[in-house]
């Protein structure tokens, strides 16, 4: 269902910018948002999921989370991505559900596990039981790795390694220095391997 989101996405705004849709939304055409929320939507789901696991609270939450960027699109300024502005409503709307809950994120328990063995390359081309014992091993203890960072470690090492946002961006969505952005993934990066180098290392 993604992938057909995407298509028709592309297929609707392959002529047109995220700016120029944005400019055609200030103007009061209210289609141009359907499409950008036609092209965002799965992503901001996936956002959303890495907060929130409960299927419900996700799709309710997506949508707080294009309501607020409707609501605010006049102070986009342009001087990020589109999708950059909008990651950071989606986090910041799930940060805001958790904390009115006071409950702590934590690192989703079904993170993709092609994403995941995209982090341990050495495991992919090799599908012994031996192996795929090995390969599940990796999954959990990636995700209890990932899960047991603090928060602000984790939201900049997921933007980084599972989004592959620029530095910049990151440094935008999270309010932060571009240095503070820099030193943060570094620390995340260094506790991960550090979980997950007995396993990797292991014959």
């Amino acid at each position: 269902m993604t992938a057909d989101f995407d298509q028709r996405a592309d297929s609707a705004t392959e002529c047109q910018t995220d700016q120029q849709l944005v400019g055609r939304v200030r103007r009061g055409d209210k289609s141009a948002f359907d499409l950008l929320v036609l092209k965002y939507q799965s992503r901001v789901a996936s956002i959303i999921s890495r907060y929130i696991y409960d299927n419900q609270e996700i799709m309710d939450l997506s949508q707080e989370t294009f309501v607020k960027a409707y609501r605010a699109i006049d102070r986009f300024r342009g001087d990020s991505a589109f999708y950059t502005w909008l990651y950071r409503i989606a986090v910041n709307t799930a940060k805001n559900f958790l904390e009115a809950k006071s409950r702590r994120p934590q690192a989703s328990a079904d993170v993709a596990d092609a994403e995941v063995f995209e982090e341990a390359p050495r495991l992919r081309d090799n599908d012994s039981p031996e192996r795929l014992l090995q390969r599940e091993q990796v999954n959990r203890a990636l995700q209890q790795a990932i899960a047991a960072l603090p928060e602000e470690l984790r939201s900049a090492f997921l933007l980084r390694e599972y989004d592959g946002l620029s530095y910049d961006d990151i440094a935008r969505i999270l309010d932060c220095p571009i240095g503070t952005v820099r030193s943060r993934i570094f620390r995340a990066r260094e506790s991960v391997d550090r979980e997950l180098g007995p396993i990797l290392d292991h014959p």
